[in-house]
């Protein structure tokens, strides 16, 4: 449900998601492959580019029709084996996920139904979409093109969608206000790394780059098993927003010693 239906149930914790490397083991590199795609990041994190150039010249290399790329997607990409856990859970304790993407919901929806199951059509998406190219059709070859979310440097960016609920807690302060999680992984996630309680970064990803270099704070995660176990602590009350980031700033610390010691 989308803002402010969200908020109807009164939730303790609002958790918003990227999906493509996040929920799902690696991003789909449609178009022209992995190799350019993680140049195209290292050229947005270093301002050579904006993700919504680096992202469109990708899809725009993707001819397969639209139809085909659903199935190709639907054979080919895995699951987080943790994340169906995690998101059965969430149902349980009325803990909304909110996926935000810089995909298309087609994918999106179609991968999380075949993934999960029929119960993740109630997951709200909100990410780019996808419309015909000029005098053909999606099911053509070179027949489809992506349609941002926005006009943003991102194309879609998920600031927009996490803002409103911090905006309402800050008018209403005598109303209980929910947690607000965030987790990602790489570029397409800039624009929402400030905006929540608690950022979850995935290890080894451009994501942590980022806010290692603007001081955002941030715990790492490996797989959807360690984010089920810190949210059900923050939860049920056993660890603060605080003391989670705290021991995430002093386990990056850590790594980043032991990288330099082994070198």
């Amino acid at each position: 449900m989308p803002y402010p239906q969200t908020l109807e149930e009164n939730p303790k914790i609002i958790f918003f998601t990227d999906f493509d490397g996040t929920i799902t083991l690696k991003d789909n590199n449609l178009g022209f492959g992995e190799k350019l795609r993680k140049q195209g990041n290292v050229d947005t994190l270093n301002d050579k580019v904006t993700f919504r150039e680096s992202f469109w010249e990708m899809m725009e290399s993707v001819k397969t029709p639209f139809p085909d790329c659903i199935r190709l997607l639907c054979e080919n990409i895995k699951l987080d084996p943790y994340f169906k856990d995690f998101y059965q859970w969430s149902r349980t304790n009325k803990v909304p996920v909110i996926v935000l993407s810089s995909g298309m919901t087609p994918i999106i929806r179609s991968l999380l139904v075949h993934l999960v199951g029929p119960e993740a059509n109630d997951i709200e998406i909100v990410s780019n979409e996808v419309e015909d190219k000029p005098g053909k059709t999606k099911d053509q070859e070179d027949g489809w093109q992506l349609k941002y979310h926005d006009d943003s440097g991102f194309g879609h960016d998920k600031s927009l969608t996490i803002r409103p609920y911090a905006e309402h807690f800050a008018a209403r302060p005598n109303e209980p206000r929910p947690t607000m999680l965030y987790a990602g992984d790489g570029v397409s996630d800039l624009s929402a790394a400030r905006e929540t309680d608690l950022l979850f970064a995935k290890k080894g990803h451009d994501l942590i780059t980022y806010c290692e270099r603007e001081g955002i704070p941030f715990t790492v995660f490996e797989d959807w098993q360690s984010i089920l176990a810190t949210t059900k602590d923050i939860l049920e009350g056993r660890k603060s927003i605080k003391s989670v980031a705290k021991e995430g700033a002093e386990k990056a610390q850590e790594e980043k010693q032991n990288i330099v010691t082994t070198k």
